[in-house]
């Protein structure tokens, strides 16, 4: 299976709210194109923050963003953010997902970061395996806060 990484592009994000979709989040809502474009172009503002797509046969059928930070701690070494790492639900399992990490852990390297972290729903015990699989380790304890669209904080559990 060719698989081709890239970043994604505005042209890209009905494919990539499609694919957030297929995560059943949010209720399984999505941004519209219009919210989405806002936020996507405010996102590429920032330095070092991408949202990437997995291409098969010119079709997107994976994404996921990356957020490397300026760190003052750890000698000035950056650390990464993965963020909302999804594969197309009929493709999961064959090699889509490990080309899109093995492709985010090149890429921290020669950012010079020293850790790429990430969080997946406890729930998502499928992922879980396949993380452990690529050699990932359930590190420390992870804590938050989520905050609905008022505003009002909600602890996690």
């Amino acid at each position: 299976m060719d698989i081709i990484i890239r970043e994604a592009v505005e042209t890209d994000l009905p494919a990539i709210l499609s694919l957030y979709a297929q995560l059943g989040q949010d209720d399984g809502s999505v941004l519209s194109i219009d919210e989405a474009g806002h936020i996507f172009a405010r996102m590429k503002a920032y330095p070092d923050y991408r949202i990437f797509v997995a291409l098969l046969n010119s079709r997107v059928v994976g994404t996921f963003a990356i957020l490397i930070m300026a760190n003052i701690a750890h000698m000035g070494a950056p650390s990464a953010i993965l963020e909302d790492v999804v594969v197309e639900e009929g493709l999961r399992g064959q090699g889509v997902g490990k080309r899109m990490m093995d492709f985010a852990n090149a890429l921290c390297r020669a950012k010079g970061c020293y850790k790429m972290a990430f969080s997946s729903n406890r729930n998502r015990e499928a992922a879980h395996r396949f993380y452990e699989s690529l050699g990932y380790a359930k590190h420390g304890y992870s804590f938050y806060i989520t905050y609905d669209l008022k505003g009002k904080r909600h602890a996690q559990r």
